[in-house]
């Protein structure tokens, strides 16, 4: 039984077939899935799709893309929808200095307004962090050490940081870019770190993995993360299936009966 902790089912790209992405991932093994929302009309639409399948749970933030346009009144509504049952984290939120999409002061204010609100309602954060690695980690760092803070979401530094981030209280989760031949160093983070400290996601639509790279992604395909994850630590799929789930019921709080 398999977690994807983190896909966006609620974007165009799974308009014409989500019944079906859905159906598949229930068949390949995927007991939840978490749908990720990057503005207020997308993590509204995440808490709709998770209120009416058991199976999805959402979590509601402002992406770092979005920074320049998020308001006050957004962030507040988003508190809002926090309080609904299928929500379990707040995100994605985080730094992305590799798109620039927004300024480095616009994503650094409203990542530090959304970590303060994700504190104040107790959940845990999902970061995003591209080419932002040491504005990201002081700013985690401020914020303090605990048990649940989050996961760094599509984890892309190394072993050190990864670490760094452990040691905060983070997980570290593994996206489909761990199967590319030439991702040396999301290997060596799957091979080194405590399996405790690790979920896998897919990131769908994006990022697929190599049997599928340069389609469409979906949480089915969090399979073929975990089975590199086990050849890569040279223990079964069981094993890896079985640990990431768990870690992925303990930091979303998801019921017993949506994971192992």
């Amino acid at each position: 039984m398999l977690i994807d902790s983190h896909a966006h089912l609620d974007m165009e790209d799974f308009e014409k077939d989500r019944d079906d992405v859905l159906a598949r991932a229930i068949q390949t093994g995927v007991c939840h899935i978490i749908s990720v929302g990057i503005d207020l009309t997308s993590s509204m639409a995440a808490l709709n799709l998770a209120q009416k399948h058991a199976y999805i749970s959402c979590a509601v933030g402002y992406h770092p893309h979005h920074a320049e346009t998020c308001k006050t009144s957004d962030l507040d509504h988003l508190a809002q929808l926090a309080s609904e049952a299928p929500v379990v984290a707040w995100g994605e939120i985080g730094l992305d200095y590799f798109r620039g999409y927004a300024s480095t002061e616009a994503q650094v204010r409203i990542f530090e307004d959304q970590l303060a609100l994700a504190r104040d309602l107790n959940l845990p954060v999902i970061i995003h962090d591209r080419e932002a690695h040491e504005a990201t980690f002081s700013i985690l760092k401020r914020m303090g050490k605990g048990e649940r803070k989050g996961v760094i979401h599509c984890f892309s530094g190394d072993v050190d940081l990864a670490r760094a981030f452990m040691d905060l209280g983070y997980f570290i989760s593994i996206p489909g870019t761990i199967t590319y031949k030439k991702a040396k160093q999301i290997k060596e983070v799957a091979t080194a770190i405590p399996l405790s400290c690790m979920l896998i996601e897919t990131d769908s639509p994006f990022l697929s993995p190599e049997p599928r790279r340069g389609k469409r992604n979906e949480p089915a395909h969090v399979y073929y993360t975990a089975m590199e994850i086990a050849r890569l630590r040279e223990i079964s799929f069981e094993e890896a299936a079985r640990e990431t789930t768990k870690n992925a019921r303990a930091l979303f709080q998801l019921p017993r009966d949506a994971g192992e």
